[in-house]
């Protein structure tokens, strides 16, 4: 009876343990998600919509209206999400305190009729009488074990009804706290949806404008996306010259796909494989606009804008830094629109495009979080470093799978 009322504490303790554990790790997932989001709209404010003065072109206020939309349902979803789990969380609190209170009171009753029963025989001499009235030895010794279990029994169920109580304390606490979370978040999210609507409004009122003119729209989203390509192109063909020459400088064949490296080139290539994910962002501050891969362009949606790594927006003249040691490999020059640097690091290349000012030449070597240049300001204050990472082999990989917390 003993090891029984134990084990039935700690087992109400445990699950009640494990059950508010997984709740709270739920819930401290979802508020690290709609935190990121929120620092991510914060940014965004900061760096594409603080500045009224200057007249941005119609794309691009498009762009920046479609990306702080996008941002903000994500922040409504998972604020929606919170909300939801914290209702489910308070019905199963309800109905675990309303359980409490009817195992309290059968508790209760069952303990107070034990202390009735203990107090009418719970004379020594009562006790006494009970083990000598025993036929032998054997059943006195039994009666006794009796006594001593019954003792014990009543300060288990004392103890238990102890744990229940604070346990149901606790409840109602953990109660009155998600109710208040509750409506706070309901509060915030209908804030956060106000201004959605806004924001759609505005939109749909740009929208409306472009499509008087849709074929003049795209036709220039499709030049600068050639315009690009074209940058994309001749960092492949300096990535294919500076193979040739590695391979000729070590005597290996001209025609070879890969670097010819040095010791030390592949000690960095091995630390930057090793890094990935966990490499500094090339600005300070930024949030990134455009990401890897094809997607559809939101002027125009039958445009496909082909993206080989990560369009950022940040602070006007923002400096640009390396994400890890290297050589530079390459400056480009403005024949191809504003300089871009190439810094190499063994069997990979990074890309840093759209820079106002360099201060590299090609042949530096360069250390992590080096500042290299400046990213250029447009006439619409627009701030927007275009990212890459590029192999020996011309292919590209996505930035945000290495780059922490992209």
């Amino acid at each position: 009876m003993q090891s029984k009322s134990i084990y039935i504490i700690a087992f109400i303790l445990l699950c009640f343990g494990f059950s508010a554990e997984a709740q709270s790790a739920k819930q401290k997932a979802l508020e690290a998600k709609r935190q990121r989001f929120q620092k991510e709209l914060n940014e965004l404010n900061a760096l594409l919509f603080s500045n009224k003065k200057e007249e941005k072109s119609v794309i691009s206020l498009v762009e920046d209206l479609n990306y702080k939309i996008n941002v903000r349902r994500n922040l409504i979803k998972v604020t929606n999400d919170q909300a939801n789990l914290l209702t489910r969380e308070i019905n199963a609190n309800q109905n675990e305190i309303s359980s409490l209170r009817d195992q309290l009171e059968t508790l209760k009753k069952q303990y107070s009729e034990m202390v009735v029963k203990s107090y009418k025989s719970k004379s020594e001499q009562s006790r006494v009488m009970f083990l000598l009235s025993s036929d032998d030895f054997k059943q006195a010794y039994k009666r006794l074990q009796y006594i001593k279990q019954y003792a014990n029994y009543q300060k288990e169920q004392g103890d238990l009804i102890k744990v229940k109580t604070k346990k149901l304390q606790d409840l109602n606490t953990d109660l009155v706290r998600q109710k208040e979370d509750k409506d706070k978040l309901v509060a915030e999210n209908r804030v956060v949806k106000k201004a959605l609507e806004g924001e759609l409004k505005e939109q749909e009122r740009l929208m409306t404008s472009i499509r008087k003119n849709m074929t003049s729209y795209s036709s220039r989203i499709k030049k600068k996306q050639e315009e690009i390509n074209a940058i994309d192109r001749e960092i492949n063909k300096l990535i294919r010259e500076a193979i040739a020459a590695s391979n000729k400088k070590a005597g290996k064949s001209s025609t070879s796909k890969g670097f010819a490296l040095t010791p030390e080139d592949k000690i960095i290539a091995k630390n930057f494989v090793s890094n990935k994910g966990k490499l500094p962002w090339p600005v300070e501050k930024g949030v990134v606009k455009v990401r890897y891969g094809t997607v559809k362009s939101p002027i125009d949606p039958t445009v496909k804008i082909n993206s080989n790594g990560v369009r950022i927006a940040t602070e006007r003249n923002a400096g640009v830094r390396a994400v890890f040691e290297g050589e530079v490999m390459a400056v480009m020059g403005k024949k191809y629109s504003n300089p871009t640097v190439l810094i190499q690091h063994g069997n990979y290349i990074t890309a840093y495009k759209n820079l106002g000012k360099v201060y590299v030449k090609k042949g530096d070597k360069i250390v992590i979080k080096q500042k290299i240049g400046e990213v250029f300001t447009n006439s619409d204050g627009q701030s927007i470093l275009f990212f890459s990472i590029h192999k020996e082999d011309q292919s590209t990989v996505d930035p945000s799978k290495w780059i922490f917390k992209m």
